[in-house]
């Protein structure tokens, strides 16, 4: 191992790198662990332990990378989500934990269905519909995206997080703008979906992580609401009866969600606030589709 001892400079280590860093303690562990192929734990008993050169150039890439704001799941291609582990990259959206919120209360809608069928629009890393096809075993699920790279990512994360032997199957990804190339016979127990439904011109677009993920991803370019309302619309030929569809949206927009949803004929119309106390995502029942 080539290390700063044998030039007779002071050796770095673990410890030392994470001293000398100007990001968060838990960012810099992150990509530490991540450039040295350790668990965070090895930090600890491995922290004094001298490193290559080549090893301290990996991370000072990676610690100049995160310097510069591209987000931590890109740079280290993963993000943990309802207690699993997904491929991230430049091509979905990072799953982020206020999204659970969505796959709890379609897990509960589900509650009682026996081989339920499920629907995820606009499905990125697959985040959504795989945590539900991993809780739910059972359950029969598709998952839709406009993007194929997208879905090349989603079907990764499928193959590497589900049980090829699940007996709702494995998971049905289609190339699909909402629900244009859906076979019209399917319905569904839930329809779940996390659109784009940033207001265009939002200065959030251009600060932190947003400025590194599919901007497409992120914002309808008009008011916010005009994917939410084609999915509101379509969803209710799309429902079994009694199903149920939940969208997650905007920290202002819940009215109008709900709203839109009164307006398309559902019942039981209520939003549900994040740990954050956040109107996070908003739902109703279809009683007569099917």
């Amino acid at each position: 191992m080539n290390t700063a001892a044998d030039s007779g400079l002071t050796p770095q280590t673990a410890a030392s790198l994470l001293r000398a860093s100007a990001l968060p303690a838990l960012e810099a562990r992150i990509l530490l662990t991540h450039a040295l192929g350790w668990r965070r734990t090895e930090l600890i008993t491995r922290g004094d332990e001298p490193l290559s050169d080549a090893a301290c150039a990996q991370y000072r890439a990676l610690e100049a990378r995160r310097a510069a704001g591209e987000p931590i799941a890109q740079i280290v291609g993963a993000r943990e989500f309802f207690g699993l582990e997904f491929e991230v990259t430049p091509h979905v959206l990072i799953p982020r934990p206020e999204t659970e919120l969505l796959v709890e209360t379609a897990l509960a809608a589900l509650d009682g269905t026996a081989a339920p069928r499920v629907l995820d629009l606009g499905t990125g890393t697959g985040a959504i519909a795989v945590a539900i096809a991993s809780a739910r075993p059972d359950a029969r699920v598709w998952a839709l995206d406009r993007s194929a790279e997208a879905l090349a990512v989603a079907a990764r994360n499928a193959t590497k997080l589900l049980d090829a032997k699940r007996p709702g199957g494995a998971l049905q990804l289609l190339q699909s703008d909402w629900y244009t190339a859906l076979d019209p016979a399917l319905s569904f127990d839930a329809i779940v979906s996390n659109p784009p439904y940033i207001r265009h011109g939002d200065p959030h677009l251009t600060e932190g992580d947003l400025r590194f993920e599919p901007h497409g991803a992120l914002t309808d370019e008009a008011d916010g609401l005009s994917a939410i309302r084609i999915i509101v619309a379509g969803a209710r030929s799309r429902l079994a009866s009694r199903g149920q569809l939940w969208i997650e949206h905007g920290y202002d927009q819940a009215a109008d969600v709900r709203a839109l949803l009164a307006a398309q004929g559902f019942e039981s119309v209520h939003s549900r606030a994040d740990l954050a106390a956040i109107e996070r995502i908003s739902g109703g029942t279809w009683i007569d589709g099917g």
